[in-house]
């Protein structure tokens, strides 16, 4: 009985240092494969503007290539990822207006659907740690898989989507290039797609230049620049322009949209009708604003603020009495913020549509 028990235990025991083995071999051959085709690739360096804090995606978990750039792109553009084969990311997210929805309150859908929100612009994402309005998804594969999925907007299922572009010769050989197989997988995608938005940076405005040395400001831009940091840079603060918090800024609750912003995330009554503090750069050609897109134009933003913020119990108390500006203050500081406008950016030929 002994030597039969110690007989299955040495079997056992070599089955299982056959199975580690193997194992192991093939964790060993994967890693080799995947060197093996990052060495063939073109890596891309992240591109980090002077004076900009670390990335808090710095892309280690998808090595950053020319391939998976112009795979990004080439999905980014591609209606078929929607449902109907006509509403792709670039149907919200248009180059002339920063990658955000160009003079629409709300982004369209598919099936002439509108969505509850104003797109934002898809730039510098690399800071964010949060994403949409609200912050409801915290990386930025997550956020760019909903609206591929949301019914809203482009409607479609993962499925769905291979099944329309796994035929497609050029795109099994782009997948199998930048990934290392074939068959395409909603990872893949998404982080192809990853590739592409996350590295749109934009840091080449008049105020850049400012800061650089190389360009002056008109007196007005001048002017309009102190108004700024007097009165928005606690919550737009340098250089990315926003602190990524969210916050009560006094807009009445919108009774047909019903949006209460962060409490339908977190359920917690002081979240109540905040939203993310937006960036401000670029957000002189990306009109409409605010988060439902209410406002045509930057003016009635800021004369929002000077005297039209609602008071409610979960208001930002930096806003309690508004913000008084003169009309002069008011001028320089749209002037100010126009020289936050990246014109290279909006005309960077490696983000068009490609031919």
């Amino acid at each position: 009985m002994y030597i039969q028990l110690n007989t299955v235990r040495k079997s056992l025991l070599t089955i299982f240092l056959l199975l580690t083995t193997i194992i192991s071999l093939s964790y060993l051959l994967g890693s080799c494969r995947k060197e093996s085709r990052i060495k063939e690739l073109e890596l891309l360096q992240q591109d980090i503007p002077s004076g900009f804090p670390v990335p808090a995606y710095n892309f280690s978990d998808n090595p950053l290539s020319t391939e998976g750039f112009e795979l990004g792109r080439k999905l980014f553009y591609d209606g078929r990822l929607s449902i109907d084969n006509a509403t792709p990311c670039s149907s919200c997210h248009q180059q002339i207006a920063g990658f955000g929805t160009f003079e629409h309150d709300r982004s369209h859908g598919v099936n002439n659907s509108h969505t509850l929100r104003n797109a934002p612009g898809l730039f510098n994402l690399a800071w964010n740690t949060s994403f949409h309005w609200d912050g409801k998804y915290t990386t930025l594969v997550d956020a760019i898989a909903q609206p591929i999925n949301g019914h809203i907007e482009m409607g479609e299922s993962f499925n769905g989507v291979i099944s329309k572009i796994q035929d497609d010769p050029a795109y099994r050989e782009s997948f199998k290039k930048v990934f290392g197989y074939p068959f395409i997988r909603p990872e893949y995608i998404l982080k192809a797609l990853a590739q592409f938005i996350g590295y749109m940076v934009s840091a080449n405005s008049k105020y850049d230049r400012y800061k650089k040395g190389t360009e002056s400001f008109s007196p007005q831009e001048e002017n309009g620049y102190q108004v700024y940091k007097a009165n928005c840079a606690t919550c737009h603060p340098e250089p990315l322009f926003t602190d990524y918090s969210y916050r009560n800024i006094g807009l009445p609750v919108d009774n047909f949209l019903k949006d209460y912003g962060r409490l339908m995330i977190t359920g917690k009554a002081e979240d109540s009708l905040k939203f993310k503090v937006p960036t401000l750069r670029n957000t002189y050609i990306s009109s409409n604003y605010m988060h439902d897109g209410r406002m045509g134009t930057l003016a009635q933003c800021v004369n929002h603020y000077r005297n039209s913020v609602q008071q409610s119990s979960t208001l930002d108390p930096l806003l309690a009495t508004g913000i008084t500006l003169t009309n002069t203050q008011t001028t320089d500081l749209l002037l100010f913020l126009r020289a936050l406008t990246d014109s290279a950016f909006i005309q960077d030929p490696r983000f068009r549509q490609p031919d």
